[in-house]
C-alpha cells in the first residue's frame, strides 16, 4: 500500500560524435537559454511568522489559459532541443532493447493459471489463461483492445477461487481510479457487473464466487472538492446486483486518511480488512466470518506496527509485522478468540536480514528475505521449523505466490543484466523449473555488477549497487547516472530497465543508491529517513555522487542524478543543496513544494512520512530541504529536465512545473533547464511501451547532450 500511495520503478548506440553537443559547447554558444515566459506573482503566505513567496501559484491550476499556453511553450523548447538524430537513433534502440518477451507471475485458481503477458512492444500486457501447466494459454483480456493510443491499463485482477470468474479492474490515462469488471472465463464475455470508484482496490471474492470485496472512494460531485480522495471503505459487491445494493461493510469516518484494504482466507472462513493510516505501514486490523453480516471486529490496533496478513490455517491467523522486530518477523494469532484479545505467538523469529514478504503455499512458509538488498528465499514448516534455503541467483525476487491449498508456488527473479523470469517451486521436493525463462540477446558476461559500501555524512555506511561494462577504463572519464529514492520504506533493489542498457552500452556507469527511508534494512532504517530527519536521505546521496568521483567511475561534470516522485523531491533538493556536484538532473514527477504538497490530491497520506507545513514544529524542517523554495538566484544550476504529466492523480503536476518555472528564472549558467509534461498519462502506473520509449529516448537524448562524453574503446 506504500509504493501504491507514494511512489509512488545490449548493444551500442551509434550516435557519432558530430551529433553530441556538450556542456562545455553550450557554454560556448550563449550565456542563457531563452525560455517562454513564466509571470511572477505577487502572492506571499505568512506561515507561522515567516513569509513564505509563492510567485508562480498559478501554475498549479493546470486548465488555466496562461498554464496551458506555458505548458505548449515548454514542451516545444524541450522538443526542439532534445529532437534530433541522435534521438531518431536512440528511439529505433530503445525499441530494440524493449522488444523482449515478458510474463507476469501467475495466479492459480481451480486448475487454471492466469497471467500477463507481453510480446515486447505491447503498448500494454495481455492477460491469458491456461488449463494446467502443459494447457495451451488463450487471451482473456487484452486492453490494447479498450483504447486506440493504448491508454486503458489492467491495474488489478482475480479469480474467483474456482477460476469460472475473474474480476479485473481497469484505469484510464494512468489514474488511480479504477473500474471493476466481472468476465466469464469459459465464455470471455463480460457479467453485466460494473463497478466504479475504486481506488488503490484489490477484488476479494468469497469462496462461492457470488461476490466480493473491493475498496471505493466517494464519488466525485457528490462530496467537498477533493474529499474524493479520501473516506476509502469497503463495500461487497453481489455479482448481478447494482452498485446502490452493495454493502458497506468497513469504515473509518472518524479519521478520512484511512485507506482499508480486504483480504478473504485462501480456505474462504476470514475476512481480514487492514486499514492503513495514509501511506504509512503502520496498521490496524479486523476481522470478521466472510460473508457475514457481523461488522468486522479489531484485532489490532493503534497503528504502532504494520500487519500484514499472509493466510489463515484453520482458526489461526498469520501476519507478517515489524511489532517488536524492525528486520520483521512472522506470528499467529487464534481468530476464535481474537474477541478476548489478541495474544500472537511468534513463529519466525526476526533474522539478520529484513524479512520481506511471507506466503503459505502446500503447508509451508515461504519467506522472502532481503540480504544487503538482494532476494533470498527460505522455507520453513507453519511452526517455524525446519527452515530450507532455495537456491536462487544474486538479485531481486518479487511477486511470489502460492496458496496454503497447493503445493507448488512461483516467484520472479531480475537483475540489473537479466529480464524478469518466472520459477515454479515444488514445495514438496524443492525442485525449481521455469514457468518463463527470461528471453535476452543481451551478453550478461558482458557487464559487472558490484556492490559498495560508502560512509554518509553522519558516518553512516549506506551501500549502493554499480554496473558497467567490462570494457570500460575506470578513470573518471565516464558518464554516470546515479539513481535514488529514499523514502516510505520501499526497497530499492537490482532490477532490469531496457534504457538502462542503452546507457551501459554507451560507456555509462549506472549506481543505485540503498538510501535511508527506504525498507532495505528494516523499520530502522526507514525511519532515520522520515520526518525532520529526512535531510538524512539528502546527505546519503550526495555522500554516494561524492564517492563515485573520488573513486574514478566519473567526474562532475559527467555525473548524472535521476529520481522520480519522493525520487524526485530527493534529487530536487539534491541539486538545489549542492548545484556544483552534478553534470545534470533527471527530476520525474517531483513532490517539489513540500509546505504545499499535502492540500493536493492524495498528499495528505504522506503526512506520515514527510509531516506538514500546517504544523509549526515541522514546518521550519520541510521549509529548509523543500526544492522550490530553495532555488537561490544567480546561481548555475546544472542542466535539468523537470517531468510531469497532465493526468497525474498522485503527484500534483503544478509542484513540477513551478520548480522548473522558479529554476529558469533563477539560474545563471548556460545549462539548459528544461520541463516535459506528458499528455493523456499520469503518474506512471500503466504508461504504454511506445509511451515509455519516447520519455527515456527524450530522457537520453538530454544526457547525452548535455554531459561531455568520450568513446573507450569497445563502445561506440
Amino acid at each position: 500500500m506504500a509504493a501504491m500511495l507514494a511512489r509512488l520503478s545490449a548493444g551500442s548506440i551509434a550516435l557519432g560524435a558530430s551529433a553530441v553537443v556538450t556542456l562545455g559547447a553550450l557554454a560556448a554558444q550563449s550565456t542563457q537559454m531563452s525560455y517562454p515566459k513564466a509571470r511572477k506573482a505577487d502572492i506571499v503566505d505568512t506561515l507561522h511568522g515567516t513569509r513564505v513567496p509563492d510567485p508562480y501559484r498559478w501554475l498549479e491550476n493546470a486548465g488555466d489559459p496562461e498554464t496551458v499556453a506555458w505548458v505548449e511553450a515548454q514542451n516545444a523548447l524541450t522538443r526542439s532541443f532534445v529532437g534530433g538524430p541522435e534521438r531518431d537513433a536512440l528511439v529505433k534502440r530503445l525499441t530494440e532493447l524493449f522488444d523482449y518477451p515478458r510474463t507476469d507471475v501467475p495466479v492459480k485458481r481451480g486448475s487454471r493459471y492466469f497471467f500477463t503477458h507481453n510480446t515486447g512492444l505491447q503498448p500494454q500486457a495481455v492477460l491469458y489463461v491456461q488449463d494446467g501447466l502443459s494447457g495451451a494459454r488463450r487471451v482473456l483480456l487484452d486492453p490494447n483492445t479498450l483504447s486506440p493510443d493504448g491508454t486503458v491499463a489492467l491495474t488489478a485482477m482475480s479469480p474467483s477461487d474456482d477460476g469460472a470468474l475473474l474480476g479485473y479492474a481497469l484505469s484510464r490515462s494512468g489514474s488511480d481510479r479504477q473500474e471493476i469488471h466481472v468476465r466469464e472465463v469459459d465464455t470471455g464475455r463480460d457479467r453485466p457487473d460494473r463497478v466504479l470508484w475504486a481506488k488503490f482496490t484489490g477484488i476479494a471474492w468469497l469462496k462461492d464466487g457470488s461476490a466480493f470485496y473491493y475498496t471505493r472512494f466517494p464519488e466525485p460531485g457528490r462530496v467537498p472538492a477533493g474529499d474524493e480522495n479520501y473516506y476509502g471503505a469497503v463495500y461487497l459487491h453481489r455479482l448481478g446486483e447494482d452498485q446502490a445494493r452493495d454493502r458497506l461493510v468497513f469504515e473509518r469516518r472518524d479519521d478520512r486518511e484511512i485507506v482499508p484494504s480486504a483480504s478473504v482466507s485462501d480456505d474462504g472462513r476470514w475476512l481480514v480488512v487492514t486499514a492503513f493510516k495514509g501511506s504509512s505501514e503502520k496498521s490496524e486490523v479486523f476481522v470478521a466470518p466472510a460473508g457475514s453480516a457481523d461488522a468486522p471486529a479489531p484485532l489490532f490496533t493503534g497503528f504502532s506496527a504494520s500487519w500484514n496478513f499472509i493466510d489463515a490455517a484453520g482458526d489461526r491467523l498469520f501476519f507478517q509485522t515489524d511489532d517488536q522486530a524492525p528486520l520483521g518477523r512472522v506470528v499467529a494469532v487464534d481468530a476464535a478468540r481474537a474477541a478476548a484479545g489478541p495474544r500472537p505467538a511468534e513463529v519466525v523469529a526476526q533474522a539478520a536480514d529484513k524479512l520481506n514478504t511471507a506466503t503459505i503455499a502446500g503447508g509451508r512458509l515461504v519467506l522472502s528475505y532481503l540480504h544487503s538488498a538482494a532476494g533470498r528465499l527460505r522455507v520453513t514448516n507453519l511452526d517455524g521449523s525446519h527452515g530450507a534455503d532455495v537456491t536462487t541467483p544474486i538479485g531481486t525476487i518479487y511477486g511470489v505466490s502460492g496458496r496454503p491449498s497447493d503445493a507448488e508456488l512461483f516467484y520472479a527473479f531480475t537483475s540489473f543484466t537479466a529480464p524478469p523470469s518466472v520459477q515454479r517451486y515444488d514445495v514438496g521436493t524443492g525442485a525449481v523449473t521455469p514457468f518463463a525463462p527470461a528471453v535476452s540477446k543481451l551478453d550478461p558476461g558482458a557487464y559487472e555488477t558490484k556492490q559498495v559500501w560508502y560512509p554518509s555524512k553522519d558516518g553512516t555506511k549506506v551501500s549502493m549497487f554499480l554496473v558497467h561494462r567490462k570494457d570500460i577504463p575506470l578513470d573518471g572519464s565516464r558518464p554516470a547516472l546515479l539513481y535514488g529514492y529514499g523514502g516510505f520504506n520501499i526497497n530499492m533493489t537490482p532490477g532490469f530497465d531496457p534504457s538502462n542498457i542503452a546507457w551501459l552500452d554507451r560507456g555509462g556507469v549506472y549506481a543505485l543508491a540503498n538510501l535511508r527511508g527506504g525498507g532495505e534494512y528494516g523499520e530502522r532504517w526507514h525511519q532515520a529517513g522520515m520526518f525532520e530527519k529526512k535531510q538524512n536521505v539528502f546527505d546519503d546521496f550526495i555522500a554516494a555522487a561524492e564517492w563515485l568521483i573520488a573513486n574514478k567511475y566519473t567526474s562532475r561534470p559527467r555525473l548524472a542524478i535521476e529520481g522520480g516522485s519522493n525520487g524526485g523531491l530527493l534529487v530536487g533538493a539534491a541539486m538545489v543543496q549542492r548545484p556544483d556536484l552534478f553534470g545534470a538532473v533527471i527530476c520525474r514527477v517531483p513532490v517539489a513544494d513540500m509546505l504545499r504538497y499535502h492540500l493536493f490530491t492524495v498528499g495528505r497520506f504522506w503526512i506520515s512520512e514527510y509531516g506538514s507545513a500546517d504544523d509549526p514544529k515541522q514546518f521550519p524542517y520541510l521549509l529548509a530541504y523543500s526544492p522550490y523554495h530553495n532555488v537561490k538566484d544567480g546561481v548555475a544550476y546544472p542542466a535539468t529536465l523537470v517531468t510531469t504529466a497532465d493526468t497525474d492523480d498522485r503527484v500534483a503536476p503544478g509542484m513540477a512545473k513551478k520548480f522548473a518555472a522558479r529554476l529558469q528564472a533563477a539560474t545563471a549558467g548556460p545549462a539548459p533547464i528544461l520541463i516535459r509534461v506528458d499528455t493523456k498519462a499520469g503518474h506512471g502506473a500503466g504508461k504504454p511501451v511506445t509511451k515509455m520509449i519516447e520519455e527515456d529516448a527524450d530522457i537520453f537524448s538530454f544526457l547525452f547532450k548535455v554531459l561531455p562524453e568520450g568513446s573507450p574503446p569497445g563502445v561506440r
